[in-house]
């Protein structure tokens, strides 16, 4: 948006226009600011989705472009979901056939003649095991392993590698609280080598499981990213031409109330020239951008600039009006802030800042003037 908006155009509106023109260009300033704004959310949502790759819902109106994009959005998130749902299906459909397939090897262990002291957990009271909990940090069982095998309640094994580990605690807790020579030690590493043996066989269908998974995820995440992407892209173009849109109409109204301010006078001609030459040349370089915005022909960034206040259009001279007060009132803010910042200091600042105001000034006349080498500026007379 350009910096300078219509409210302060307004008042200057000659008073034989009718009432109800402004009050119609007030609402569409309005109008457009609401616009505006709600754009400003959409954009500040497609940042937040390029920054950490989450963003939340925009607030916008309902009905706009951007609104269908954002319902897009959302119609993403829930094919995701959808489709996250149906792979975690076919994934655990799958893992159980593994699931069902382990369950032949346990059933093979749990059968042996040595598997009885194993099947039941350990019966710490009457076997007067005093210190088995302090030396068991983690009990196991295959009684406990089937029960969690065949549990509804959410508790079940998710995957073949966790009925594994608890089948391996179970002989490895019998290993680690009997002695080597003890009968239990013995049967317990007896039967953990048949069960590795009887394990080895499935457990590249495991693996190959396993990767599958990760590549669909990976695949998945992927294909989402690059989908929710292209949908923000999208939301990032639509939220880019209405905000042209937006802006064009704006400077449409502006023109409106342009074309019924009054005439820039003399006086302010020579006012504004003059607000020019206290100005520092950073901002006399803003002014004469502002000229070259409405005046294709002028050439505000040659060597040599001829500004002739009388040949602008009203618009023109209304604009550099506005910027030359702004730019004058921050340059004053900022003395004052420097002056009371600087006190114990004013003798020697003072004596600086008049020897650079003197030097600046003298560089922004030369810049100013017609006859200067590098700029001219030529004020109505």
């Amino acid at each position: 948006m350009e910096e300078m908006g219509l409210d302060g155009l307004i008042p200057y509106v000659e008073t034989g226009n009718s009432g109800s023109e402004i009050e119609s260009c007030e609402h569409h300033v309005d109008q457009i600011l609401i616009k505006v704004n709600e754009l400003e959310k959409g954009v500040n949502e497609v940042e937040q989705f390029y920054h950490d790759q989450s963003k939340k819902q925009p607030s916008v109106s309902k009905g706009s472009a951007l609104g269908q994009d954002e319902r897009q959005v959302n119609g993403l998130k829930k094919l995701q979901q959808d489709g996250c749902s149906s792979r975690e299906a076919a994934a655990a459909k799958r893992m159980q056939q593994l699931i069902s397939q382990f369950g032949i090897i346990l059933r093979q262990i749990t059968q042996h003649k040595w598997a009885w002291p194993f099947l039941q957990p350990v019966d710490v009271k009457a076997l007067g095991l005093r210190d088995y909990h302090k030396v068991i940090e983690k009990p196991m069982d295959f009684g406990t392993i089937k029960k969690q095998m065949e549990a509804t309640d959410g508790t079940a094994y998710k995957n073949v590698r966790e009925i594994c580990a608890d089948v391996r605690l179970v002989f490895k807790n019998a290993m680690k609280y009997n002695d080597e020579k003890n009968q239990i030690h013995v049967m317990a590493k007896t039967l953990l080598g048949k069960f590795e043996d009887k394990w080895l066989p499935l457990l590249p269908k495991v693996t190959e499981e396993e990767k599958r998974l990760e590549q669909e995820e990976a695949e998945a995440q992927l294909a989402m990213q690059l989908a929710m992407e292209a949908a923000n892209a999208r939301m990032a173009r639509q939220i880019s031409n209405e905000l042209y849109e937006a802006d064009m109409h704006l400077e449409e109204l502006r023109e409106i109330v342009i074309s019924r301010c009054r005439k820039i006078s003399t006086d302010e001609k020579r006012k504004i020239a003059a607000a020019l030459d206290e100005l520092p040349v950073e901002d006399v370089d803003k002014a004469l951008e502002i000229v070259a915005q409405y005046d294709p022909s002028f050439q505000s960034k040659s060597d040599l600039v001829d500004l002739d206040l009388d040949a602008q259009s009203e618009c023109t001279l209304w604009r550099l009006k506005f910027f030359v007060k702004g730019a004058l009132e921050v340059q004053e803010k900022s003395a004052t802030v420097v002056d009371a910042n600087n006190n114990h200091d004013r003798s020697n600042d003072n004596n600086a800042y008049n020897n650079n105001n003197k030097k600046r000034k003298k560089a922004i006349r030369n810049a100013i003037a017609k006859t200067a080498k590098k700029r001219s500026l030529k004020p109505s007379s």
